[in-house]
């Protein structure tokens, strides 16, 4: 009895030892993925303030370069909107190969212990 006081985990008992799958399980299936989730939401708005996107949707009609000089405010206009388009377009790819990736990584953590039972008990 004196080992057991020295090493609290040998005095866990078999109660906490057969809930150990369950809590496994529990972990893997359940929190992890969520943590997942939650931290992919954290960068997913990073990027988004990173990337500026929200201020290219809203300045998209406002002069590129803040020119209001006669005769210069349309053409600095049109220049906004093209210029502004091709860095909305090359953020939004990039915002969707980073949402593949951040699915393909969810799916991948989740099937991991599956496939490695599977692959257990296959004849490779």
């Amino acid at each position: 009895m004196q080992f057991c006081k020295k090493h609290p985990t040998l005095s866990l008992g078999m109660n906490y030892y057969l809930k150990l799958p369950i809590l496994v399980f529990k972990f893997w299936f359940l929190e992890a993925p969520l943590s997942l989730l939650s931290y992919f939401l954290t960068l997913n708005k990073t990027l988004n303030q990173l990337l500026s996107l929200t201020l290219l949707f809203r300045t998209f009609f406002k002069p590129w370069k803040n020119e209001y000089r006669k005769g210069l405010v349309g053409v600095s206009i049109l220049m906004g909107i093209f210029v502004k388009s091709c860095m909305i377009l090359a953020d939004l790819l990039f915002f969707l190969l980073v949402i593949i990736v951040e699915i393909f990584f969810t799916i991948g953590f989740i099937v991991l212990p599956i496939l490695a039972l599977v692959l257990l008990f296959v004849n490779i």
